[in-house]
């Protein structure tokens, strides 16, 4: 969630750059109150609103849980917007790497721990997937000083059937709709787990090629000739790390 003037991302004049690459200058260059981050604050405003708005009456009210829905589905969507205006407009601030990935874990994790609560949903469903949400992230931090793990197509498959299913689970459906939203959200649990594992295996590779190139660099020539390289590779890849940081799947 990214914000950056033109003139910082190199252009001349006064619209944003489409697509230009970001420098540590245009980083702390970016305005907070930009439109992607204004998204980012509204889905972390709509996370106790949402909380009440299931909870409400008991939790079963179906008029309810249908204003749930609703919020719910305002969250995803605007997780999908925020991150293509920072995408495309190099919206980039420490503010968004920071707050959109906990937006976005936020809602998902409500509407999990409630849902649980409410006993629509097994609590070993809710573990499962909040473990790797949270773990992922951690993992991330971990490896953030050798490289960015990409955002990967199963990921966002995956994030797509964990939304889609949780928000069939936070309507109150009845007769097959009901038993369709089991399905999907099975194949959510599964997505959820090989993603997992997958983002696992490519954060230690990613680690043992970093330590790996940072002994090659500390070997005979590199106490004169690597370390100024090495700075030169890590400083060029700031710009990746910081935009990459918040473009990686949730």
């Amino acid at each position: 969630m990214t914000g950056v003037p033109a003139s910082a991302a190199g252009g001349s004049g006064s619209t944003p750059v489409r697509g230009g690459k970001l420098g540590a200058a245009a980083v702390d260059q970016a305005s907070l109150w930009n439109i992607a981050n204004l998204l980012t604050m509204a889905r972390l405003v709509l996370v106790p609103g949402f909380v009440v708005l299931l909870l409400h009456n008991g939790g079963y009210d179906p008029a309810w849980r249908s204003f749930a829905w609703a919020a719910f589905a305002i969250a995803m969507i605007t997780d999908l917007f925020d991150g293509h205006l920072a995408r495309t407009y190099n919206l980039v601030t420490d503010f968004g790497k920071i707050a959109d990935p906990i937006a976005d874990k936020a809602i998902m994790g409500a509407a999990l721990v409630c849902l649980s609560y409410l006993g629509d949903l097994p609590w070993w469903v809710t573990g499962v997937i909040l473990f790797r949400e949270i773990g992922i992230t951690l993992m991330r931090f971990w490896v953030i000083r050798h490289g960015v793990i990409p955002a990967s197509r199963g990921g966002k498959m995956k994030t797509l059937a964990q939304g889609t299913a949780v928000g069939m689970y936070v309507l109150a459906l009845t007769g097959p709709l009901a038993t369709l939203r089991f399905w999907v959200m099975a194949v959510a649990v599964v997505l959820t787990v090989v993603t997992g594992l997958d983002y696992v295996r490519q954060a230690v590779v990613l680690r043992r090629q970093g330590l790996a190139a940072e002994r090659a660099a500390e070997g005979p020539q590199g106490a004169a000739e690597g370390a100024e390289p090495v700075a030169g590779a890590a400083g060029a890849r700031g710009a990746a790390e910081a935009r990459g940081a918040a473009e990686a799947e949730r």
